[in-house]
């Protein structure tokens, strides 16, 4: 068994590329450092529309991207992973046919931020896993229940900016190593549990997400609390046993 964080990335800003590539090495650093401090044994690097391989004695670094598609992100883990994508070129179908051709998993990412890659359009493309993020896991019922109706493994990243976040979401990988074809194989198989870690300042920081969407977005399940995220599930089951599954979204 090992503990992978398969969603993380190496700086905390977005854009300018060129003072990215040189903070990269250094970020990653960091995450190994904060990973086998709390025990983990890897990481997936999985930043956005591109892929930078990194090496560790500390810890298992599996190559990986998050891919803005043209309905929201998906992560591509495995030995092979696209060097680059441009964002809102691939439709979700197109980039989970391209991790298949290069030997990789394709996972929904935090399907419940600016995202519909989870709803029903969307049923009939073949994702390997759907992710617990760890900035909002009180969607995880949410998460569940789309997994159960599709037949899908649930995965967990932390969805790591800063290197303190990493590790507060990941996945117990069941392996006999921890190699990126032996992490894809898992993940396809069904060989993987999520795992989430509390503690105050996790609390406190998804606490905060949830307050900023409060204000930006108070539609969207992201603001919703515990108890409405599941009374949702509940309504949405309703719904799917009356044949009615598109009358309730739970990303509105």
């Amino acid at each position: 068994m090992f503990a992978v964080d398969l969603h993380a990335h190496t700086r905390f800003f977005h854009g300018r590329r060129q003072l990215g590539d040189r903070f990269d090495p250094y970020g990653f650093r960091l995450l190994a450092w904060v990973l086998e401090r709390r025990g983990l044994d890897g990481v997936s690097t999985t930043n956005h529309d591109y892929c930078t391989s990194f090496t560790s004695d500390r810890i298992v670094s599996i190559p990986g991207i998050e891919v803005s598609t043209t309905h929201g992100h998906v992560l591509v883990v495995g030995p092979d992973p696209p060097t680059e994508t441009v964002p809102l070129e691939y439709t979700p179908m197109e980039i989970v046919e391209l991790a298949h051709e290069r030997g990789c998993a394709a996972i929904i990412a935090h399907p419940y931020r600016n995202s519909d890659v989870a709803s029903e359009r969307f049923a009939d493309v073949p994702f390997d896993a759907i992710e617990i993020n760890g900035k909002h896991p009180r969607t995880r019922p949410l998460v569940e229940q789309i997994a159960a109706e599709r037949d899908l493994p649930i995965v967990a990243g932390s969805d790591a900016h800063f290197p303190f976040e990493v590790g507060r979401a990941y996945t117990v990988i069941d392996a006999d190593e921890l190699t990126p074809t032996a992490v894809v194989a898992a993940i396809q198989d069904g060989r993987v549990e999520p795992r989430v870690t509390n503690g105050p300042l996790n609390t406190s920081i998804r606490q905060g997400y949830r307050r900023i969407h409060e204000r930006t977005d108070p539609d969207t399940v992201l603001a919703h609390s515990p108890a409405a995220v599941k009374q949702l599930v509940r309504t949405r089951g309703r719904h799917l046993e009356d044949g009615r599954s598109d009358t309730v979204d739970a990303n509105d």
